[in-house]
């Protein structure tokens, strides 16, 4: 399994389901791969 597909893959499903926020460990992570 690929880890940062998962992980990325799991909280674009979780906004996609109407979540406004997300809270998550991987938080710190996702926001530097974003930038």
């Amino acid at each position: 399994i690929d880890r940062d597909r998962a992980i990325m893959e799991t909280l674009t499903s979780i906004r996609r389901a109407g979540a406004d926020m997300v809270l998550t460990y991987w938080a710190v992570e996702v926001a530097g791969w974003l930038a």
